[in-house]
């Protein structure tokens, strides 16, 4: 069995191809890049936001440090 990635760019093509899978010639699967997108929209959704100014007086900070040292 081999695999390859097809984009559809016409329509007709789409029909042709479920007309070989209700044939059982060729299987359709799902891509799973949707899911990835949706589990990163999750995890954003759910992420905290982030103070940049406070991000930015710490990194200061240690450098300051580091260079004094």
């Amino acid at each position: 069995m081999k695999t390859v990635k097809v984009d559809i760019l016409n329509p007709k093509a789409k029909k042709l191809l479920d007309d070989l899978a209700d044939l059982n010639l060729i299987s359709i699967r799902k891509s799973s890049k949707g899911d990835f997108f949706d589990a990163l929209k999750r995890l954003r959704a759910k992420s905290i936001p982030i103070d940049s100014e406070e991000i930015t007086r710490e990194v200061e900070a240690v450098r300051s440090k580091r260079h004094s040292d």
